[in-house]
């Protein structure tokens, strides 16, 4: 095999393999209340930053609308993720909390677990599969 046709072939492997690693995660909050304020969805991929969202991996904020909503994310590498969904009924950036633990605007949780406490990553990870169709992740908003 000559030189220049080996190059050839390990660029295109390289540019087909980095293509076939994009995903696509569409994400449908269920259960919003009210028109008021907006939503924040946090994609997390370390366990460490788990609800932290100055630390997540990517953020999306969208005007909220009662019922259901839909959030999507391109171009993510395969691996594990986790997502947690607020409601930020009054625009403050942060989900409001009575007593700093207990939530006071609807939230949710990527597997929609039953927590009581803070939530862990585990419970709410996900796997994200390179060359799947996109991944869809429905989560239910709880007041």
């Amino acid at each position: 095999m000559t030189r220049h046709l080996l190059i050839f072939l390990l660029s295109a492997s390289a540019t087909g393999s980095a293509l076939a690693q994009d995903t696509a995660l569409h994400v449908t909050l269920d259960g919003l209340q009210h028109a008021r304020g907006s939503v924040r969805v946090g994609l997390y991929a370390d366990p460490k930053t788990f609800r932290k969202e100055a630390q997540a991996l990517a953020v999306k904020q969208v005007a909220a609308v009662p019922g259901e909503l839909r959030v999507e994310f391109d171009g993510l590498p395969p691996g594990r993720y986790a997502i947690m969904a607020y409601h930020d009924e009054d625009g403050n950036g942060e989900l409001n909390r009575r007593f700093g633990m207990f939530p006071t605007e609807g939230y949710g949780l990527s597997n929609n677990p039953s927590v009581s406490g803070p939530p862990a990553f585990e419970d709410s990870a996900f796997e994200l599969v390179s060359g799947a169709a996109p991944h869809e992740v429905r989560i239910d908003i709880r007041y």
